[in-house]
């Protein structure tokens, strides 16, 4: 039985309508970014980096997204909520609303509907949708009909409520044993950087890049972005093949967010991963006798 999504109090938000609580957060955590690069020491940029580690692979790109959104792969549930926490350390929303809008996004790839197309403007896809409108202020209604499986989770109803919770203890334990310079750096700082990394997926790779598979949408591989999100920027893969846990289909394709993944299946943690192989691609096709989708292809918009 799903759990009543109304606890969460959310109304569709107008398209026009500023997002005032979001937009000056943003701001606030802008000016501590800035205010951080005056506070500096070797300690606090040690920290930000493991929590950028924590916050934007093991929880964003491992969690929120390979696990929760596409279902890559399956794991105990206690691993499931222990990235759900890490991914609320990047500020990017509780995972009801996250997934909802992501899913959203690959059902309206840079069509009508798409949360944040480059179509739309680059600024709008990668900041602006962000602090207007509804892309991450959906209705009750919405969350229900995309994130069915999230809704029937008390732990993902809660956290989504209270997402904000994990941060406030981060900052306060940063604060008690480092003090400001820890905080500036571990929550401010590193967070912007995270959030802006996490942004370029959306605006970068859908304008700039090479693309291996034949998609209907503008995605692209980017190797830059790649390494500033632990492997999301092999987005052309991504979006050619959703499911799958790996998206650095070549060796050389870097792609942090699966090699933690891969650590979990050795530790028994993961199960039931789906990867898509070219080599297996390949043969299919040959086998099939159609021509290979995989071309190499640049595109700039």
């Amino acid at each position: 039985m799903a759990i009543d999504l109304q606890v969460l109090d959310r109304k569709a938000a107008a398209d026009d309508e500023i997002n005032w609580v979001t937009a000056i957060f943003m701001g606030l955590f802008h000016v501590g970014a800035i205010a951080a690069l005056f506070f500096f020491s070797w300690k606090a940029l040690l920290v930000s980096m493991f929590l950028w580690w924590v916050s934007g692979s093991l929880g964003i790109g491992m969690g929120y997204h390979r696990l929760l959104t596409h279902r890559g792969y399956k794991t105990p549930k206690w691993v499931e909520y222990v990235l759900t926490t890490c991914a609320t350390l990047a500020l990017e929303g509780g995972p009801i609303f996250w997934v909802a809008t992501h899913r959203i996004h690959h059902q309206h790839s840079d069509q009508e509907g798409d949360p944040h197309s480059p179509r739309d403007g680059k600024w709008w896809a990668h900041m602006g949708w962000i602090l207007t409108g509804r892309s991450m202020h959906h209705d009750t209604t919405t969350l229900a009909r995309y994130v069915p499986d999230l809704a029937k989770d008390k732990f993902h109803v809660w956290i989504t409520k209270y997402h904000y919770v994990p941060m406030i203890i981060l900052g306060v334990i940063l604060l008690a044993i480092g003090g400001l310079p820890l905080l500036l750096w571990g929550v401010f700082l590193r967070t912007v950087i995270g959030l802006h990394t996490t942004w370029l997926v959306n605006s970068a790779t859908h304008s700039w890049g090479s693309r291996r598979f034949v998609t209907r949408d503008l995605s692209t591989n980017s190797w830059w972005v790649a390494l500033l999100t632990f492997g999301e920027g092999w987005h052309n893969n991504h979006h050619a093949h959703p499911v799958s846990a790996r998206h650095g289909l070549k060796w050389y394709e870097i792609d942090f967010n699966w090699y933690g993944i891969w650590v979990l299946t050795k530790l028994g943690l993961a199960r039931q991963v789906y990867r898509v192989k070219l080599s297996e691609l390949r043969r299919q096709e040959e086998e099939q006798g159609t021509p290979a989708p995989a071309r190499a292809e640049m595109v700039s918009a």
